[in-house]
């Protein structure tokens, strides 16, 4: 894949992962993921450094394989987690992508977000940049790490996948 093809192809990725979460299409979100994902949402230690160990500092959001995202959504799916009922909506701005590939195969890549949600009455929001590896997978890319860095200083709300 030539150099515009990848970066092309790879934000088409970032934007399709948001739609998918925005139209809660689970399983073609879950198919981004690799089964090893590490789906990360560190802790900010102080104003400007996050956490930077998730085995043994605080996270707002942790999960070390796609099984942990299957079973999130398996919960949001049949209503077996309370702090999403009822489910908002949402819709993600995804921009600023940045690809770049290593020298392994892989790609990195970055991007800033915004995330609105109305539930219940009452619109808030949550921003902040993504940090993604990406690796290659039939003739595409899946998601191998994705970090998610959430610039709020008040969570105003419950923080779930749907919400970042």
């Amino acid at each position: 894949m030539r150099g515009t093809e990848q970066v092309e192809s790879i934000t088409t990725l970032l934007l399709l992962e948001a739609r998918y979460v925005d139209l809660q299409m689970w399983d073609d979100w879950l198919s981004l993921f690799d089964e090893n994902v590490e789906y990360w949402i560190p802790a900010w230690e102080s104003e400007h450094e996050c956490t930077i160990d998730p085995q043994n500092e605080l996270s707002l959001m942790y999960y070390n394989g796609r099984a942990g995202l299957e079973d999130r959504v398996f919960r949001i799916r049949t209503g077996r987690s309370a702090a999403s009922i009822p489910l908002p909506r949402t819709c993600h701005l995804v921009t600023n992508v940045i690809v770049s590939p290593n020298a392994d195969g892989t790609c990195s890549a970055s991007a800033n977000w915004v995330t609105h949600l109305f539930r219940n009455g009452e619109a808030t929001h949550f921003f902040g940049r993504y940090e993604y590896l990406l690796v290659p997978n039939e003739g595409g890319w899946r998601i191998r790490k994705k970090k998610i860095m959430v610039l709020n200083d008040l969570i105003p709300t419950v923080l779930d996948i749907y919400s970042v």
